[in-house]
């Protein structure tokens, strides 16, 4: 007898338990509802009464039958409609043959949310598994896993658990087959199918049940998801199996949130491997194959990271004899060389030995070193996705995905396109009747999709042009506040340049603009994907991904492509200045620093980058803890008995089925930086390598405590995103060879090293790179509003950037050798080095094969057997039944009896 004092009414409740009732309650943690032999309750203790049930359970209230989805709601305005789309939807579950239970409002903690909660028998599950041919074992493998691997002591402090890394044995599977059944491994019903598996089958009817009354067909009013949109039920859902900072109580709970918190979610194992298998098992395939690529990724970003280290390390070792710079800071050499204005009206002349700091810079990243990073890049990108598609073909193996694609293609039809497309046709495969979009409104719909891209592209590019324009209407105002930095900002002057100034605002503003219009075009690219009504789930995500990455492309990188190919090209000279919009908008096209306008791509690229992993972070990590943390703080005050396992997965944040698009996005978009504009900065590598390192954890986390569990489902591969990897890959090529001969100053210096310098040294080049123009020539327009006399009115001419002959030449103004000898050389320099980059990529290509010969063999060896199986069962069982047909046969039947000895004759 169990005695507990109601707070209330200060009365008293007794319960009467059997010892073996008390014992089972404790053992299952409230897994299971209390038996009670007795109960007697007084008025008034309703409360007390559930204190004393553990509600923290993932089972119905007979405690046998699991829970396997859950579906809330609440009561509103418009109920009496919304209780007939229930009371339909409910009762056509049951027909599928679903068990239902309903916990009331009065149970839950806000008294307003019923919970449906769902469970799929036997008979359910099995039809269903062999309707999407789910493998499932029947022989435990005997293909061994490999050998030893030499000095594999090193891998043991970054190696986790073997219960951890493999959660279950290897077996051979095969598609169900009904059947059947007693080919397979079914030691018990009831745990045969995994969590996993049974919600990813519930879903699967959920999706395609319809809520309309019998005998009314309305295509429409079909599948879970129209009922979430239009406010019949609040939220559906798996559970997870377990609160993720303790064990499940209950044996025949698996605790593996348990397990994938304590040794994947938490920050401090950041050096340990993903326990991949564990992930894949609770989560699905698709998101297994995620965290996959990303953790080979970040391992592969490591040596990157070190090459880009090496090569910064270069540059900071050669600081000191870096012989341009030496000569602009100089002040009997850069002192002395007046420059033209860089802009109308507001820049005054200035010394050259004011951008003594920024030429410094600049060496940090435009070294000789930079040119051999940026080979070594263009052959990483190929050893990455080479190597990746081997790891790959091994996960496709491991995780029985070798004959996914075309289960994926015919049995994942999107339920919008079935209720959508009224036209059916024969499909002369299968022979059957099945829904199709005409052409006429197939192309329709694509010209509207493809219009709108264009626009929404076309968008942006008037924004980066709005930015351009900003720089340069900025860059004059910026002039004339920081006239002289060596005297006039005595705080800060020598570190800021106009140029500086310009760049850092101009970037920064263009992050803003890059993170609204990431804002819109999101919601615009799910609604014309979802007007174009795909068939099957991967052409959905597939044609999203083809529309989010043009648009991310251009969002993201088009800023950068204006720095490092149009910045400085299209200046003219003094006296023919290149304007933006025409003369008349006296917005003057921009010029490099003398140092070159690598340092200003290169700082472009940190603020676009850093700011937007630092954004993508606090999006990860901070929003989803305040949103839950807000929506939960109520419960987590009760006790866990009191706050069931449902009410607690509630309160979580929905993982969408475009979650793990958006994290594919964020890393392909990260890619891209380092990748297309890497020789402007080595040091990419190393922050993206930071950045996956705490990416990993993060969403590790948030997957595990923030987001509901996802309903489970199969990919066999990262789909769309390794062809946009392997077109990225290419494009890198082209960019980097691009940046080192137009935007980097290293095949000008190499050319006046090698054909114009005195005995081969730099001595000198600062004066050579620089052309000559005379003060009295410019155009009044040009010329700056202050007269200013600080430089003593010494000199008649002025200096800017080119090669061009001086004034008294014979071709005075016009393009020397020297120019045309650099342009050569660059063009030269570009074809060599994209040739020698793709020679070597396609070599590598094609001496790495996709497929490990390992695991070629250990899949032939598995087919081998299966079919030995899988032939032995067919014979067994069919001298079963001849031996059955046999016995109830009569004697006298010999010719049909002989016709059977011969048929298992040729069978065996």
């Amino acid at each position: 007898m169990r005695r507990i004092t109601g707070e209330a009414k200060d009365e008293t409740l007794i319960e009467l338990h059997s010892v073996t009732d008390s014992h089972t309650g404790d053992e299952n943690g409230g897994n299971s509802v209390d038996s009670l032999s007795e109960r007697t309750t007084l008025p008034g203790n309703t409360e007390t009464e559930k204190l004393q049930q553990n509600k923290d359970t993932v089972f119905f209230r007979d405690g046998v039958r699991r829970v396997d989805f859950v579906l809330s709601y609440v009561e509103d305005k418009d109920g009496e409609k919304k209780q007939e789309r229930r009371r339909a939807f409910e009762a056509n579950l049951e027909k599928e043959g679903l068990e239902l239970e309903t916990e009331d409002k009065s149970d839950a903690k806000d008294q307003r949310t019923y919970f449906l909660k769902i469970h799929a028998p036997w008979n359910v599950l099995a039809t269903y598994a062999d309707v999407l041919k789910i493998k499932v074992p029947f022989k435990t493998s005997d293909v061994p896993h490999g050998q030893d691997v030499p000095l594999e002591w090193l891998s043991h402090p970054f190696r986790l658990p073997e219960h951890i890394m493999r959660p279950q044995p290897d077996y051979f599977t095969y598609p169900f087959d009904k059947t059947k059944t007693d080919f397979f491994l079914i030691n018990d019903k009831d745990t045969f199918f995994p969590p996993s598996t049974r919600n990813r089958i519930v879903y699967y009817i959920l999706a395609r049940c319809p809520y309309y009354k019998e005998g009314l067909k309305e295509r429409d009013k079909t599948g879970i998801k129209r009922l979430l949109s239009n406010g019949t039920y609040t939220a559906a859902f798996p559970l997870h199996d377990c609160r993720y900072w303790k064990r499940a109580r209950n044996a025949e709970c698996e605790s593996e949130r348990y397990n994938l918190y304590q040794h994947w979610a938490r920050f401090l194992i950041f050096y340990k491997e993903q326990p991949l298998n564990l992930i894949r098992k609770y989560y699905g395939e698709k998101i297994g194959i995620y965290f996959a690529w990303l953790g080979f990724y970040t391992e592969m970003l490591f040596f990157a990271a070190v090459m880009g280290v090496i090569c910064f390390t270069y540059g900071l070792l050669s600081y000191e004899e870096n012989v341009s710079s030496k000569e602009i800071c100089n002040a009997d050499i850069g002192g002395s060389i007046v420059m033209c204005p860089l802009c109308d009206k507001k820049c005054p002349f200035w010394k050259l030995n004011s951008t003594c700091l920024s030429s410094w810079q600049s060496h940090l990243f435009d070294n000789e070193g930079t040119v051999f990073f940026a080979i070594f890049m263009g052959i990483w990108v190929t050893l990455f996705l080479e190597f990746w598609k081997r790891r790959q073909a091994r996960l496709e193996y491991e995780w029985d995905l070798v004959d996914f694609e075309e289960e994926q293609q015919q049995l994942q039809m999107r339920p919008e396109f079935e209720i959508q497309c009224t036209n059916k046709r024969l499909n002369k495969i299968t022979q059957e009747m099945e829904p199709y979009l005409p052409a006429t409104s197939k192309c329709a719909r694509f010209c509207l999709s493809t219009a709108t891209v264009i626009f929404w592209v076309s968008l942006i590019v008037a924004c980066i042009i709005g930015v351009i324009a900003y720089r340069l209407a900025v860059y004059a105002a910026f002039a004339s506040i920081i006239k002289d930095p060596l005297r006039k900002i005595q705080l800060v002057g020598r570190f800021i340049t106009p140029q500086l100034a310009t760049s850092v605002t101009a970037s920064c503003i263009n992050f803003v603009i890059i993170m609204i219009l990431n804002f819109f075009y999101e919601r615009v690219a799910i609604w014309i994907t979802d007007m174009e009504i795909p068939k099957t789930h991967l052409e959905y995500e597939n044609r999203l991904t083809m529309k989010m990455f043009l648009f991310q492309f251009v969002n993201y990188y088009s800023s950068c492509f204006y720095v490092a190919f149009f910045k400085g090209k299209f200046v003219g000279s003094p006296g023919d200045y290149t304007y933006m919009f025409g003369r008349w908008s006296n917005l003057r096209n921009e010029e490099c620093d003398p140092g070159g306008c690598l340092i200003e791509l290169t700082t472009q690229l940190v603020i676009v980058m850093s700011g937007k992993q630092l954004w993508g972070n606090i999006q990860e990590a901070l929003l989803p803890l305040m949103r839950n943390w807000w929506s939960s703080r109520k419960g987590r005050r009760h006790p866990e008995n009191h706050y069931s396992r449902w009410e607690q997965d509630h309160a979580l944040l929905n993982f969408t089925q475009l979650g793990l698009f958006y994290e594919y996005l964020e890393m392909v978009v990260q890619f891209g930086f380092i990748t297309l504009f890497v020789a402007s900065f080595p040091l990419a590598p190393l922050l993206a390598l930071f950045n996956n390192i705490l990416e990993i954890r993060v969403d590790a986390w948030k997957f595990t405590t923030q987001f509901k569990r996802p309903v489970a489902s199969k990919a066999r591969n990262i789909g769309a995103w390794q062809e946009i990897l392997n077109a990225v890959a290419i494009l890198s090529v082209v960019t980097n060879a691009f940046i080192m001969a137009f935007t980097s100053d290293m095949i000008p210096r190499m050319v006046f090293l090698y054909a114009y310098g005195e005995n081969e040294t730099m001595i000198g080049y600062v004066n050579n790179s620089l052309s000559m123009y005379k003060i009295s020539q410019i155009h009044e327009d040009n010329m700056p509003e202050e007269r200013d006399d600080w430089f003593g009115n010494s000199t008649t001419t002025c200096r800017y950037r080119d090669y061009r002959y001086p004034p008294g030449h014979n071709n005075e103004y016009s393009h020397t050798m020297q120019f045309w000898h650099i342009l050569a050389a660059k063009m030269a320099f570009i074809i060599i080095m994209e040739h020698v980059v793709f020679v070597v990529k396609f070599l590598v290509a094609w001496m790495i094969p996709d497929v490990p010969t390992g695991v070629k063999a250990r899949f032939k060896r598995e087919r081998y057997l299966i079919q030995e199986y899988l032939h032995n069962y067919e014979v067994e069982r069919l001298k079963l039944q001849l031996s059955a047909s046999f016995i109830t046969e009569p004697q006298s039947g010999m010719s049909l009896l002989t016709d059977k000895h011969e048929m298992v004759s040729e069978c065996l």
